[in-house]
């Protein structure tokens, strides 16, 4: 395992031939969620059967916060979760589904960025790879994915939620025909509802893709009925793509 720079980013690389993400194999692109560090993901590259020779990428989000408990705590954009607890507390799942979020546009030109050098430096190729992560890095990745003019193999929606409503619709009308989605998330999310993870897969099916949602009976969490279904997703979609 190391840590390299791409684009603006910092990715921990894993996997391949020499377990630093070398060679020419097809690839899992990951990315963590709000307040975990960058290298939150990696154990993942271990505990999950994808297949011989696959590499493993986890972009480091760009932004650091203060929590006040110390390490390195990242985020893909700001969150002001007295909002979002409000939100939540009164039942306005509307306002989290119809909301733009402050940083979105950032984060996406980051890890698009980040993207692109992968490619450029170390051959990545979007017809044989899964890109995703969990919670916020799932919603970045989405945003990512349904604006994509070359899709990759497949979306990883990990206890992600559906985000810019109207928008996403739009882009998916135009795109997800070409997607294939795994999303796992727990029906007790006490952060992301449930209800919002089957109104994403609801609005991508309509537009065409190939949507599987595991539901599970945990909270925001990723237990072993979501990380066997990521890998029999990755070792179908890779085995076949491109």
């Amino acid at each position: 395992m190391k840590r390299q720079r791409a684009g603006e980013l910092d990715v921990w690389s894993a996997g391949g031939d020499d377990g630093d993400g070398g060679g020419s194999g097809p690839a899992v692109v990951l990315c963590h969620g709000f307040g975990a560090p960058g290298d939150d993901l990696v154990p993942l590259w271990r505990e999950i059967d994808v297949g011989r020779g696959v590499r493993w990428f986890f972009p480091e989000a760009p932004l650091r916060l203060e929590l006040g408990f110390g390490g390195d705590a990242r985020a893909w954009w700001p969150i002001d979760m007295l909002a979002l607890e409000r939100a939540l507390r009164t039942g306005s799942r509307d306002e989290l589904a119809n909301t733009t979020p402050d940083g979105l546009a950032e984060a996406r030109a980051a890890l698009e960025g980040c993207l692109e050098a992968l490619e450029r430096d170390r051959g990545l190729d979007r017809s044989r790879a899964l890109l995703g992560g969990f919670s916020q890095g799932a919603m970045v990745t989405t945003e990512i994915s349904l604006f994509a003019d070359r899709p990759f193999a497949g979306l990883v929606v990990l206890s992600g939620t559906l985000l810019c409503r109207e928008r996403w619709r739009a882009a998916a009308a135009a795109t997800a025909a070409k997607l294939s989605v795994l999303q796992t998330h727990g029906r007790r999310d006490a952060l992301l509802p449930f209800s919002l993870a089957e109104e994403l897969r609801d609005l991508l099916t309509a537009a065409g893709a190939s949507v599987e949602l595991i539901a599970h009976g945990g909270g925001h969490e990723l237990p072993a009925a979501a990380l066997d279904a990521l890998g029999r997703f990755a070792r179908a979609r890779l085995a076949t793509s491109g």
